[in-house]
Formats: structure tokens, sequence, C-alpha cells
């Protein structure tokens, strides 16, 4: 990856909302306006909305809360977790590593040049305005263990939210976040390991903070912002809460499994008692969403009769 420091530099000047002149850059970083321009532009490249006023200089659409290391750790003291700028993904940064990892290993960025969704999707992810986070586990009971993983860290990503002012969030099986009806977050949960050896788990989070619609220009749903919503999170504070939190109940998941967690899916659930459809490659079942069973299935109501279902995704579009 190319030297970003130059471009670094610029959006830590710029974080604090004001105008700032492009002598005051050339000042502080010893380079020529053109030169300045051309890394203004791999800024807005990351997804940062960086304008400029005629006379008065360059400024961002709002202030940026930077990922604080210190502060982060201030929160987190034990554990290893890495704070990264730019990055092609969290995920594929700790799976490059599993072989140096111990379970809880962490990191976050502020920006994913090639963030990854469920299904090969991307994962929009402009700097500095969303969270991006990837912890490592290993479960020793091997892959067949993981049931139920990823419907447990929506439960524990929504509980977080919701200790921390974001009392609207609520989850979509099996690995989503919604907020008014919307996509709030997501979960990656990549899962390597054969049958008898131990799974290595790298669980990825996504969540919306404060970004704004250029940046969403490839998203093919409705989405939301916390901060649309009028919520403001510390982003220091929900790496730190959302780390610490997953850790603690990876222990417990690894100990006993997706039961105890089952009860606190139906109070989060997003689409309880509703009319959904399942998609399931190319078959769309309807029906009446009845929550889950002890095995993280989705349970359809259909002509009174409820049916389990395993893979697929919940879509209201159609309906």
């Amino acid at each position: 990856m190319k030297d970003v420091t130059i471009p670094l530099k610029l959006i830590s000047l710029l974080a604090d909302g004001e105008f700032h002149s492009g002598e005051q850059f050339g000042a502080a970083l010893g380079m020529s306006r053109a030169a300045i321009n051309k890394h203004v532009q791999t800024v807005r490249d990351w997804g940062v909305d960086v304008f400029t006023v005629p006379g008065k200089g360059y400024r961002l659409h709002a202030p940026l809360q930077l990922l604080d290391e210190d502060a982060i750790r201030a929160r987190l003291p034990s554990g290893r977790l890495a704070v990264l700028p730019v990055i092609d993904s969290t995920n594929q940064y700790l799976i490059e590593r599993i072989g140096t990892l111990a379970p809880g290993d962490a990191c976050v960025a502020e920006y994913q040049a090639q963030g990854r969704g469920r299904r090969g999707r991307q994962w929009i992810s402009p700097f500095g305005n969303n969270l991006y986070l990837s912890l490592y586990w290993r479960l020793e009971q091997g892959p067949a263990a993981a049931g139920g993983l990823s419907l447990m860290v929506g439960i524990v990503m929504a509980e977080v939210l919701q200790r921390l002012g974001a009392e609207g969030v609520r989850v979509k099986w099996p690995n989503d976040l919604y907020l008014n009806d919307r996509k709030l977050a997501g979960i990656l949960v990549e899962i390597n390991g054969k049958a008898g050896d131990a799974a290595h788990v790298v669980i990825g989070a996504g969540i919306n903070l404060a970004m704004r619609e250029p940046a969403a220009g490839m998203i093919d749903q409705g989405w939301i912002n916390l901060q649309e919503a009028g919520i403001v999170i510390d982003r220091n504070a929900l790496v730190a809460e959302l780390t610490a939190t997953l850790r603690q109940a990876l222990r417990q998941f690894e100990g006993e499994g997706f039961t105890p967690f089952v009860a606190r899916w139906q109070a989060l659930d997003n689409f309880f008692d509703r009319p959904v459809k399942l998609l399931i490659g190319d078959r769309e079942i309807r029906g009446i969403a009845r929550g889950i069973d002890a095995q993280g299935a989705l349970l359809l109501e259909q002509d009174g009769e409820r049916h389990a279902y395993l893979g697929g995704e919940i879509s209201l579009r159609g309906l």
C-alpha cells in the first residue's frame, strides 16, 4: 500500500471541522499547494467529505472523532487490539496473522479499502465515519461448535449499543442490526478449520455511525446511521466496550454454546410477529417471523405451522 503519511496528517488537521488554508497546510507539511491538492484528493477517495471555499481554504462537512489508541486502552486494559488507519480489510488483517493470534485479539480501522460483507458483497467503509472492528477466537470443539455464533454476536452488539444510548437498535436474522427498520450494522463471521480440529473464527463488525450519502452510492438497501437518528456515541468508548463484551460473551459461548443467548434474541428481534420473505438462493418463502429455535434457526409460520430454516436471509422487499 502506498505511503499515506501526508493524507493522514491532513485529516488530523481537518478533524476539528474548521477552515484551514492552503498556506497553513503548506507550512505545516512543507509542500506546495499543488502537492497539497493531490493529497486532499486521496482523502476524498477515502470517503472524507472535504470541501473548499475560495479565500477560506479547506474544511470537512463536520468534525471527525478519530480513533485514539490511548483512549481505547484506558478503557480496555487487557488483551491485544491493533488500531490501524488505512487497511484493505480488518477481517483479512487477522486472517493473515492467525498463527500469531491469541483468542480475543482484535483490530479496528479508520478506513477499509476492501471491506467485506456477507455473500461477497462490498462493505462501504469511509474514513473516520463508522466503526470497523474484527476479533479473533479459537473454538477448541471445532467448526460444529459455531452454531448460532453470528446471532450471539448480533445480540451482544445490539445490547452494547443500547447501553451506550442507541435504545432502538434491534437484530435482524441472521446477522444484521436494524434501527427504524433500516440497516445500521452488519456482521461477517469467517470460520477456518476441519472437523476434529479447532476452529479459527474471525468476527467482523461494521456499524454506521455518521456515514453520509455520497459514500453510500453502492448500497442497494435502506440504511441508517446513528447520527441521522440523533444518537452520538464516542467511537473510542464503543471500540472498548464492544471488544470487552464480545470477549466475555465468547468465553460463555465456548463453555455453554448458544443456549444462554436464545431468550435474549426475542427481546431484540426487529421482525418478530411480522410478515417477512426468506430468500434461499432463488427460492422465496413467505411467512410470519416467530423468532428462533434453540439452534438459532429462523422460525417461520406458514398456514398455521412453524418451520425452521438455518440458511438464507430475510427481506421485506415486495411485501
